[in-house]
């Protein structure tokens, strides 16, 4: 939650179409961004790191954009995203629930979050993260941005893990997600001191349903995005509550008016909540995950989260 020191330096009415700008800031200048923009170096410079250790041209003849020797793309055929093989993307880091499983490597939960599938793959996250992450850095500082992005990542990660068994998982998908759910209960925890309130709620959900709505189609890992926002979705009412304006201009009240507690009755009941459900689903979903637990054999339906077939399309057995 927000330190004093930080609620001190007064009150100011911000305006903007963003859907997370409609609140009262209580900072008269924005935090400075620059945890958000790290991310996307460090996601840009990963890839490249990648598509040097991928080396097309040394295993493949039909490698696309062959001028970029050791840097050029797979065959389309094998990755339309302009991307390297599945192989290399396993041996960087890729998160594979035999691997996690079996042999131990529970670190891939992490380092998923930081491999992207391909140019196309990666331009779309990082063009999403640049559009909400610094937004939200800007309001709320790095810190709980930090937070939230790598701890929704690693709940993003652990769903899918507990799902799609059968293929390599990765990309910023559960992360960026989280940042979507913490936005939504930023808004709904501090519902008191927004304007154009219900606006703002139907711009999230539209844009959240949109979303989710794409992770129905097949090869998109659904289970990342759901984990993902729902981890920040708990993590928002933990760490982005604001103080109740009484707290914040209790020096200028008059005598004998007194503000006793920082945040509002229901801002410690959601918090609390949201920390309990938050440690109890991380802790029933690592110790599933270790023992091998297939998640299809709790949730008969829940493929249905992930891709839903058509006469267009079929699902891959996962």
């Amino acid at each position: 939650m927000r330190g004093g020191d930080i609620e001190s330096r007064g009150e100011k009415n911000r305006g903007s179409n963003h859907a997370s700008s409609y609140a009262v800031e209580d900072r008269d200048t924005p935090w400075i961004s620059w945890l958000i923009p790290l991310f996307v170096v460090a996601n840009v410079a990963m890839f490249v790191v990648v598509m040097y250790f991928n080396n097309c041209t040394k295993h493949d003849e039909g490698c696309v954009a062959r001028f970029l020797g050791r840097f050029s793309f797979q065959p389309l055929r094998e990755n339309p995203l302009f991307g390297p093989s599945s192989s290399t993307l396993e041996r960087l880091g890729g998160l594979e629930w035999k691997k996690v499983v079996h042999q131990h490597q529970g670190w891939r939960l992490i380092t998923c979050i930081w491999l992207h599938a391909g140019v196309i793959h990666l331009i779309a996250n990082m063009l999403s993260l640049v559009i909400i992450g610094i937004r939200l850095e800007q309001q709320c500082g790095f810190v709980r941005i930090g937070i939230i992005y790598l701890l929704s990542g690693i709940g993003g990660s652990i769903l899918s893990s507990l799902f799609i068994q059968r293929s390599i998982s990765v990309g910023a998908s559960g992360a960026l997600f989280g940042l979507l759910g913490a936005m939504l209960s930023e808004l709904i925890t501090n519902w008191s001191i927004y304007t154009n309130k219900v606006c703002a709620l139907l711009t999230l959900l539209v844009i959240v349903a949109i979303n989710l709505a794409v992770g129905i189609l097949p090869h998109v890992d659904n289970f990342a995005h759901i984990g993902g926002f729902l981890t920040g979705f708990l993590l928002g009412f933990v760490l982005l509550p604001r103080p109740q304006l009484g707290w914040l201009e209790r020096r200028n009240l008059p005598a004998g008016v007194r503000v006793s507690c920082k945040y509002k009755a229901y801002q410690y009941g959601l918090g609390l909540l949201s920390l309990v459900l938050l440690v109890a689903g991380f802790t029933v979903g690592l110790v599933m995950l270790f023992r091998g637990v297939n998640g299809y054999d709790q949730c008969h339906w829940c493929h249905y989260l992930s891709c839903v077939p058509t006469s267009k399309w079929k699902c891959d057995g996962n």
